[in-house]
């Protein structure tokens, strides 16, 4: 398996879809088994909205390379954390 989907990422369009902290999303990584490159266990990510992804049971990801990538929603958690924390991670 890859290290990442073979979807293009949407980095030009990430730029324009960022909000305020309180609508970006944000997940932690459980696992990582075939994106051990992409993707770090423990680690918080953020989440860009992508339907059609989640059809499919995937996420939209801002990994390693600080570009986005599809991976499988199974290999994350939501977590919600306290706003001082939240601003802190997406500036």
């Amino acid at each position: 398996m890859s290290s990442r989907s073979n979807v293009t990422s949407r980095k030009s369009r990430r730029v324009a879809t960022r909000g305020s902290s309180r609508s970006r999303k944000l997940v932690l990584c459980i696992r990582n088994d075939g994106y051990e490159v992409s993707l770090e266990p423990r680690k918080i990510y953020e989440v860009l909205p992508d339907l059609e992804a989640a059809k499919h049971k995937q996420l939209r990801v801002i990994d390693e390379s600080g570009e986005d990538y599809l991976y499988p929603a199974a290999h994350f958690a939501r977590v919600a954390l306290p706003s001082r924390v939240r601003e802190a991670l997406l500036g």
